[in-house]
């Protein structure tokens, strides 16, 4: 007999012949299994639709609990729904700014980029949003073209980045300089959204920046950061149609 205990089969064993000897399990921990068992509801292993069908099933208390874990559920799937909408960087016009930026839910951050195709630096930045966007679903980004929100917005002030919550503009970045620089690198652009609160990221510092890169726009930054904000405060409010 193979599962008998003898000199013989410890020998076969240690020597691979015999399968190891099955440890027989411990009486408490064979009796915390069974309990675990028996106190798991059987609401706990359904979805919403199973939850419905099964109401007749169930006493009162259990229906008091199925609500909670009902609701629980409903959020969860709601929050997975709005990770599933997002996701990528959306083109919007000036007509859909109120609707998508302005009038967003109020628990979604809104981030977007005003910007004309001209500009390098504005193609730079929507490349970095769109990666930005599919690492972050739960955020909202979006861009547009600048006339089509903004007549007569300077180029001096582009790249433009608003960062929206509750209607609210709770951040902004004007112009090359505020938004990180011709050498803007996407963890750079991943800090700064965080730093205003609309994302969460994993970075545990902020990145190192070009010297060179923040030397060569520090004169310009000094020179033009007086009219730069005079004007683009007259112009900043979107010209919605």
């Amino acid at each position: 007999d193979p599962n008998e205990d003898t000199e013989w089969n410890d020998v076969l064993r240690n020597f691979g012949i015999l399968p190891p000897k099955e440890k027989p399990k411990d009486e408490i921990e064979e009796m915390v299994l069974r309990l675990q068992k028996e106190a798991e509801k059987p609401y706990e292993r359904m979805n919403l639709k199973e939850l419905k069908e099964a109401e007749d099933d169930f006493d009162e208390a259990d229906m008091k609990a199925i609500e909670m874990y009902r609701q629980q559920r409903l959020q969860e799937w709601k929050c997975l729904q709005r990770r599933q909408k997002y996701g990528e960087l959306r083109e919007i016009s000036g007509e859909q700014y109120v609707k998508e930026v302005t009038n967003a839910p109020e628990d979604v951050w809104v981030i977007i980029h005003l910007y004309r195709s001209s500009i390098p630096m504005c193609l730079l930045v929507n490349q970095h949003l769109g990666l930005l966007a599919r690492k972050f679903p739960e955020a909202k980004f979006v861009k547009a073209v600048v006339n089509s929100c903004i007549q007569n917005y300077y180029d001096r002030c582009l790249p433009t980045i608003f960062v929206y919550k509750t209607g609210q503009i709770k951040g902004r970045f004007i112009g090359v300089a505020e938004c990180g620089g011709i050498n803007l690198k996407v963890e750079e652009l991943e800090w700064k959204l965080a730093e205003v609160g609309a994302i969460k990221t994993d970075l545990e510092e902020n990145p190192k920046k070009d010297i060179m890169d923040m030397m060569t726009f520090s004169m310009q930054n000094i020179s033009v950061r007086k009219d730069t904000n005079t004007k683009c405060s007259d112009v900043m409010k979107p010209n919605i149609t």
